[in-house]
């Protein structure tokens, strides 16, 4: 059965989630990392979906898919009506560095190179509609959190993994009613699936801080924590 969901956020450190987790023995992911069934293959039928988590071996299995993050109520209610227990990760970072890092993705599936993007360019990308709905962490936890209780849901964030990612590590354990790793797993200090290094234009940063400084000062108070951090405008390059 299917007893954990990643949820997101895109861009958020999901990839090494994955590869942490696919390391613990009582774990296991029988599908793809990002099966997609929530938002692209529903037409595959619940019965499907169940099928890839069939069987108890007593291991909890699960799949991470950045993009139910943004699913709409309607669809996490049929999400809480077949999984009334799942239990829940989020990973949010700095929206203004989410945006940019997704900016740059889209970059190279446009076949284009970072430099010969223009401003212009990213300003679209980032007032896309995808753009703006996976950087709004508030809304997408309001939206989970009116089906499932605040307990199913584990927040953590990004820049834990590189500060103490031992600590991550056992939060997920924890949250998912597993004993914590005996041994460091591998890939606990390495990135996975990292994106290109280019620094965020100095001449973005008023576009992405216009957009997110309320959000993340709303985000903050809902939270009940502190992320004047990620207000703070990076140095000039």
């Amino acid at each position: 059965m299917l007893h954990f969901l990643g949820i997101g956020a895109q861009k958020s450190g999901t990839s090494w989630l994955h590869a942490v987790l696919c390391q613990h023995p009582a774990i296991r992911f029988p599908g793809v990392k990002e099966v997609h069934f929530w938002d692209q293959q529903r037409h595959l039928g619940l019965d499907w979906y169940r099928g890839l988590f069939a069987g108890d071996d007593g291991r909890r299995a699960g799949e991470i898919t950045p993009a139910y993050a943004i699913l709409p109520p309607a669809t996490i209610a049929e999400v809480r009506e077949a999984f009334p227990s799942v239990r829940l990760i989020y990973l949010i970072r700095n929206p203004i560095d989410r945006a940019w890092s997704s900016a740059k993705m889209a970059v190279g599936r446009a076949e284009m190179r970072v430099d010969e993007a223009s401003d212009q360019w990213f300003t679209d990308h980032f007032r896309s509609a995808g753009s703006l709905a996976r950087g709004d962490y508030e809304t997408c936890l309001r939206n989970w959190l009116g089906h499932y209780p605040a307990d199913h849901l584990l927040i953590l964030r990004y820049e834990t993994i590189g500060s103490d990612p031992g600590g991550v590590a056992d939060a997920c354990c924890d949250h998912l009613g597993i004993e914590r790793f005996a041994t460091p797993p591998a890939h606990l200090r390495e990135r996975v699936f990292t994106g290109t290094p280019e620094r965020l234009r100095r001449s973005l940063w008023p576009v992405l801080d216009a957009i997110y400084r309320p959000r993340i000062e709303s985000l903050g108070r809902f939270l009940g924590c502190d992320l004047s951090s990620w207000l703070e405008q990076p140095p000039a390059d």
